[in-house]
């Protein structure tokens, strides 16, 4: 059996391997894609360019294969126009802009694909199975504090202890009169 080397997992995880506080304002600029203007500015353009590769064989699959999982279609439009900024094709504003249009362009290849239960927002809670879950879970919480309460109402208060005679006991003190 191969064993890793803990030398490299020491420098994958090592928490002072960071950048000094402040760094990023004593760094040369433009020394990421961000910082350099955008390839594209026109949104229909970049919309163009995003459905010839959403319409790709092997990006189509991708995207069937995450909405068959559940993924929802706005966290799928959120990588994209995040990657999309990050690497500099356009701005966080044209990322706004084309977010909705994405979104449909997303749903029509899923809806062309045939996916069933399609998750188009992050809060959509269609999943019938974790609602029922939820609700149990909340009448058992609920009985479990009936039964605490009728717990506390029909045990009789509990005397305290004699003070013992253990080797741990306080010592006792007498008083003298």
């Amino acid at each position: 059996m191969i064993k890793p080397d803990d030398s490299a997992l020491e420098n994958q995880y090592n928490p002072f391997d960071a950048p000094v506080p402040g760094q990023s304002l004593a760094d040369e600029p433009g020394n990421y894609p961000w910082e350099h203007p955008p390839k594209q500015t026109d949104p229909s353009a970049v919309l163009e360019s995003l459905w010839e590769t959403l319409t790709d064989t092997e990006s189509a699959e991708q995207v069937i294969l995450m909405l068959e999982s559940g993924v929802p279609v706005e966290a799928i439009a959120r990588v994209i126009t995040f990657t999309g900024f990050a690497e500099g094709e356009f701005t966080p504003d044209v990322g706004l802009l084309i977010a909705e249009p994405l979104m449909k362009m997303i749903t029509a290849v899923g809806m062309r694909a045939g996916v069933k239960n399609l998750r188009i927002s992050l809060e959509d809670l269609s999943n019938k199975k974790t609602i029922r879950n939820i609700l149990s879970l909340k009448e058992a919480k609920k009985k479990i504090e009936q039964t605490a309460k009728k717990m506390a109402v029909e045990s009789k208060p509990m005397s305290m202890p004699q003070q013992g005679n253990g080797l741990l006991a306080r010592p006792q003190m007498e008083m003298e009169e």
